[in-house]
């Protein structure tokens, strides 16, 4: 099958996107007490440079390093929150994929361009991409607080045309059957993560057997790419609305080494692991002592919801951190309580399968000796 053109040259319906820092941008400058006229003036640039910066006409991409360190530097210096500039680059990295999806099209992108292919994201920037399509504000941004009154009704998340959005979507479903190459590993099992936020039914099928695909296959030594491609297809057909086949994926998650990837996955996911990663590999290390787990407890015990469609890999994972770090439980009297309450919740419904139960009942179990 021809590829297509290995750049983002030419590809009907482009544009330079700037849709999601454009909007973050405007929610730290509101959250600094700012109009658009005000932080002009602090800026010294006109006020439709600001707007253009907002709408995304204008995207903070193209602003050379040196000025965009500087507007980061103002805007905390104006009010607005000091983790602003982390938020701000996150949010362009987001733009990037959205706008080489856009571009692109229904056309190949080789992996050496795309910014899929550029590192592993976390979970940050995964629902800053998926922002525009689920209209839900990432959790990480609600610590901008508005404190300058709107004028007039105004967008609450940034927005893309219906074209740009299909575009996007098709062109993830490209990468994802199109990538089949070891270096392209990376490029692929992101875009699958992805398309479970496309929704259309004909992607829900191609992720079926995607899972069928990729889910039974056992974790050969040194390699985590087909373990990676089933989660990736299972979480994404949950959050289609087809929990089925993560249910199947915990179920046969029993291999030490795809205990300790996953783990090692979840620590990275939500930061605990700092360094940057430009590939899957670090996951199979089976030391995973280089992080503490308890901010993946704290972040798994806040998932434990009888209506998540994630729910059945939330619980393994956290009965996995557990078994391998007991002491995560000793001494934290506030954390044990916040668990226990979560765990009595979950007891009290019927959603859990038997091995979710036997899961539940070993966490209840590890809470009550706990400190004895």
């Amino acid at each position: 099958m021809k590829r297509g053109p290995a750049t983002l040259t030419g590809g009907q319906g482009s544009r330079a996107s700037g849709v999601v820092s454009g909007f973050v941008l405007k929610l730290a400058r509101q959250s600094a007490a700012l109009t658009q006229e005000k932080l002009a003036e602090a800026l010294r640039a006109d006020v439709t440079t600001v707007q253009g910066w907002e709408s995304g006409r204008r995207p903070l991409a193209a602003m050379n390093a040196g000025d965009f360190l500087r507007l980061c530097g103002r805007l905390s210096r104006l009010g607005a929150p000091a983790s602003t500039g982390r938020h701000l680059r996150e949010a362009i990295e987001a733009d990037q994929v959205l706008s080489t999806g856009i571009t692109a099209g229904a056309t190949w992108v080789d992996a050496d361009t795309h910014p899929l292919a550029a590192g592993v994201h976390r979970w940050t920037i995964t629902n800053l991409i998926t922002w525009p399509i689920t209209t839900k504000m990432p959790q990480h941004l609600y610590e901008f607080t508005a404190k300058v009154s709107r004028r007039g009704p105004a967008p609450a998340y940034p927005s893309l045309s219906t074209a740009e959005r299909t575009r996007f979507l098709d062109h993830l479903l490209t990468v994802a059957e199109r990538g089949t190459r070891a270096d392209e590993a990376l490029l692929r099992r992101q875009a699958v993560y992805l398309l479970g936020f496309d929704g259309r039914s004909q992607v829900v099928d191609w992720l079926r057997a995607e899972w069928h695909r990729a889910g039974r296959r056992p974790v050969e030594h040194g390699d985590v790419t087909c373990q990676l491609e089933a989660r990736s297809a299972s979480v994404a057909l949950a959050s289609a609305g087809d929990s089925t086949h993560l249910h199947d994926f915990v179920e046969h998650m029993t291999d030490a080494r795809a205990e300790a990837a996953n783990l090692n996955y979840w620590a990275y996911w939500i930061g605990e692991l700092n360094d940057e990663q430009t590939s899957d590999a670090f996951m199979l290390d089976a030391d995973t002592r280089s992080w503490t787990g308890a901010r993946l407890l704290q972040h798994l015990t806040n998932r434990l919801d009888p209506d998540s469609p994630h729910l059945p890999l939330n619980l393994h994972t956290l009965h996995a951190l557990i078994a391998s770090r007991p002491s995560l439980l000793s001494g934290r009297p506030a954390v044990r309580a916040s668990l226990d309450g979560v765990l009595a919740k979950l007891a009290s419904t019927d959603c859990l399968t038997r091995t979710g139960r036997d899961q539940l009942a070993g966490l209840q179990y590890v809470l009550r000796i706990a400190d004895r």
